[in-house]
């Protein structure tokens, strides 16, 4: 059953394909805001997993987060999310970035539980109509 305090936490270390240079957020080789909140969505995504219903998963639907530092290639960046609020199928988490410095990152994430089946075929058919 989801509750409030469900924790989650991804690793990555930082290379030349996770900067902002690399994935065209900005001109140099330090850890890309985009690749902190893909870390930040996967804490998330896989912390409440184990909870839900066979059949069913979780997408991103908001991230507020301020990018605080800068990481260098070759530092560890470990993303941290707490379950803060539960609404239905709207899941708010609160979550938080480091690297082996300290912080480099926070703010807040919502997902929105969905069965994996109906919300692919809507997906696709919405491809279709293109």
């Amino acid at each position: 059953m989801l509750n409030v305090g469900i924790t989650g936490q991804a690793v990555c270390r930082v290379d030349k394909e996770n900067t902002a240079a690399a994935l065209g957020s900005g001109m140099l080789e330090v850890f890309a805001t985009p690749a902190m909140i893909s870390l930040i969505e996967r804490a998330a995504c896989e912390s409440v997993q184990p909870y839900l219903e066979e059949g069913c998963g979780s997408v991103g639907t908001e991230l507020r987060v301020k990018h605080l530092a800068a990481t260098p290639v070759g530092m560890t960046v470990t993303a941290k999310t707490e379950l803060i609020q539960v609404e239905g199928r709207r899941l708010v988490f609160r979550v938080e970035a480091f690297d082996e410095a300290g912080k480099i990152g926070e703010g807040e994430h919502e997902r929105f539980i969905i069965q994996n089946e109906k919300f692919l075929a809507k997906a696709q058919a919405k491809a279709k109509k293109d």
